[in-house]
């Protein structure tokens, strides 16, 4: 197995493109997986959406009994509980399958992940005994109960409480959640609450059927109307002891853990959803005619479907790539003799900044694609009528969902200074050296490199960027920095467009390996128009982080640190997005 590197080890470290894995490399077990899940979705799920909306318990929980007749529920269980034992990529591109299904994939996603996924990792072995086969098969639909009204990113200030009995057999559980995905339709609820007067959270596995269980009514949203999401009123439940899933008081633990899990989820689903927003457009595009053409003839679509395209792109390179990270850590430590759950939890953990980059990016990225899509439409893609109506109210949510994408940012960062703090990541080194880089002479680059080459060259310095302001910052406001959100936030972007910038490289890199020159073509274009924005983008960043906390002689040498650092070779982006339009406008849909 290669090496690879630990979490947020990116900043400081160089990746080599043998070492990563990219969507190309799927083999014919995984692509026979992601094909059910495109079936059922495309004769099962999308037949059936407009009656989805109008909050159909029925036929939701019909569907996922289906899902689960398919296997599609049990990707990621064991064998012995009735699952196909698949690794954390396989359930990624099967996500990204369902992602295509709006509100369904909503409801799959929850059952799949937030709803499974913590009994898979931390329950007893009775409990998965117990509990696993009937959510592996759909017999039982799984919902998280982790919001209250007044506790959503500070999860830990839940007020519902659990009081044991005085014989010691149960806990007597009140409280309220909000927000509940698959509330209506749930057999099995995973619920956060606090024991007695503990500081932190505990959870429960709990019948959904038992007394002093109410379902609230389904929420009216904005989008995601095929999912049931509701709030569950908890009066006097009685929950025998031997439900306690993991220890006491680490409730709130895996509630972080299972965050991380969502987020690289979510990643995947809003991969799958902008591939089938830009089709749906694309084909539009075909079709329409003004002024006597094809509107997909205009410069001014090319460049929507070719930055709907780049973006996607990009997007789908880093969560395969963190896929795959967190398979060989799984593996790695099982290797080592360490028990699977444990081993997923801990990989899980240690991939977390880069879980947070995926899923801010990736709720962008799909925003910004159902966004220009409605544009693409014009009248009728605000139109109830049209598919790209329903998919531009679908995405808003995910920028919510999992953790606000502000929260998400903030994490990146907070995590990253947290695990240097710890000596997990040596990043005072490589600060320091850019430090001394800053008063040296700087080097103006007269060595001859190749067209990868020169790319590398570029990630470093971004890296060096961030070292430089992060570093900066750092000295001057110490543990008060967690004071200074607008230069955190910066920070913050600067390492997703970064690590966005050196997956998006790395996938082409690898993809020149495998591929005849001719067919490298959109690739490099998409690479070319990457690495030339992103570079910009991280100036602006910088620039505007450096003017926040500095001034004088300071100032001025960070300003020409981020000048240099930044530097990249000019693009005709025009061109480069054309020839990535003009490529999935003659296919008439995503190619790559």
């Amino acid at each position: 197995m290669s090496k690879i590197l630990k979490g947020g080890e990116f900043l400081i470290k160089e990746t080599n493109f043998e070492d990563i894995f990219i969507p190309e490399e799927f083999n014919e077990e995984q692509r026979m997986i992601a094909k059910s899940c495109k079936d059922f979705t495309d004769t099962r799920v999308l037949p059936n959406i407009d009656q989805l909306d109008t909050h159909d318990r029925e036929l939701l929980a019909q569907l996922m009994k289906e899902a689960g007749d398919l296997g599609l529920l049990g990707i990621s269980i064991p064998e012995e509980y009735m699952g196909f034992n698949q690794n954390f990529v396989t359930s990624m591109l099967a996500l990204e399958e369902m992602g295509k299904g709006y509100g369904f994939a909503v409801a799959y996603s929850a059952h799949t992940g937030i709803g499974t996924l913590p009994i898979l990792y931390f329950g007893t072995d009775a409990q998965k005994e117990k509990y696993l086969p009937g959510l592996a098969t759909g017999e039982t639909v799984g919902a998280y109960c982790l919001t209250e009204p007044d506790a959503g990113s500070d999860a830990n200030s839940g007020k519902s409480r659990a009081i044991l009995s005085e014989d010691g057999k149960s806990y007597n559980l009140n409280g309220v959640k909000m927000w509940i995905t698959n509330g209506g339709i749930a057999d099995l609820l995973i619920v956060f609450a606090k024991i007695g007067d503990d500081k932190n959270l505990s959870a429960f596995i709990i019948d959904a059927k038992s007394e002093g269980i109410t379902i609230g009514v389904d929420e009216e949203k904005l989008g995601i109307r095929g999912s049931s999401t509701v709030q569950v009123f908890f009066e006097d439940v009685k929950v025998p002891v031997e439900n306690l899933l993991g220890a006491q008081n680490s409730g709130f633990k895996i509630a972080l853990y299972i965050l991380n899990l969502g987020r690289i989820k979510l990643s995947g689903a809003t991969i799958g959803a902008s591939k089938a927003t830009i089709d749906v457009s694309i084909n539009y595009a075909n079709e329409r005619k003004q002024f006597k053409t094809a509107i997909s003839n205009f410069g001014a679509i090319k460049y929507k479907i070719a930055e709907m395209t780049i973006r996607t792109f990009v997007s789908e390179s880093l969560t395969y790539r963190i896929s795959q990270n967190i398979d060989d850590a799984i593996n790695e430590a099982v290797a080592d003799g360490v028990e699977k759950g444990k081993a997923s939890v801990e990989s899980l953990r240690q991939y977390g900044i880069e879980a947070s980059i995926a899923k801010v990016f990736g709720s962008e990225a799909l925003d910004y694609v159902v966004d220009e899509a409605v544009q693409i439409h014009g009248g009728m893609g605000y139109s109830a009528e049209s598919a790209v109506e329903r998919a531009y109210r679908d995405s808003r949510i995910n920028r919510i969902f999992e953790g606000t994408n502000e929260i998400n940012r903030m994490v990146t960062v907070g995590e990253l200074i947290k695990r240097a703090m710890k000596g997990e990541i040596d990043m005072m080194t490589p600060a320091m050296a850019v430090s001394e880089e800053l008063m040296g002479i700087p080097d103006f680059g007269s060595i001859s490199m190749d067209y990868f080459e020169e790319y590398h060259e570029n990630i470093k310095k971004f890296k060096k960027s961030i070292l430089m302001v992060s570093g900066a910052a750092l000295q001057k406001y110490m543990q008060d920095i967690n004071n200074e959100q607008e230069l955190l936030m910066n920070a913050a972007d600067m390492l997703m467009y970064t690590y966005a910038a050196e997956s998006t490289l790395l996938r082409v890199q690898k993809l020149d390996s495998i591929l005849d020159e001719d067919k490298m073509s959109i690739y490099k274009s998409i690479l070319d128009v990457v690495m030339y924005d992103y570079a910009h983008l991280i100036n602006k960043l910088g620039v505007d982080g450096i003017n926040s906390f500095s001034e004088g002689d300071e100032q001025k040498a960070m300003l020409m640190g981020m000048k240099r650092f930044t530097k990249i070779k000019s693009v005709n982006v025009v061109k480069a997005r054309r020839n990535i339009a003009e490529a999935l406008i003659e296919e008439n849909k995503y190619t790559l």
